[in-house]
């Protein structure tokens, strides 16, 4: 499989924020987010960074 989790980077560390997700996109200026399961966030920030290897994505609120 190759779905990763979400994190959200803040004050020097990372909360998990959505698990095993599927579907990363922007859309107007924000960040949809779903996961296999069918759960389905939108984040207002933008991608800190992506670890294909680690199966890791990490977010940053503006």
């Amino acid at each position: 499989m190759c779905e990763a989790n979400a994190y959200i980077y803040q004050n020097g560390k990372e909360e998990l924020y959505l698990e095993s997700v599927d579907i990363m996109r922007p859309e107007q200026g924000k960040i949809y987010l779903r996961n296999l399961f069918g759960e389905q966030k939108i984040f207002e920030g933008e991608i800190k960074e992506i670890s294909l290897l680690h199966h890791k994505i990490v977010l940053e609120k503006k």
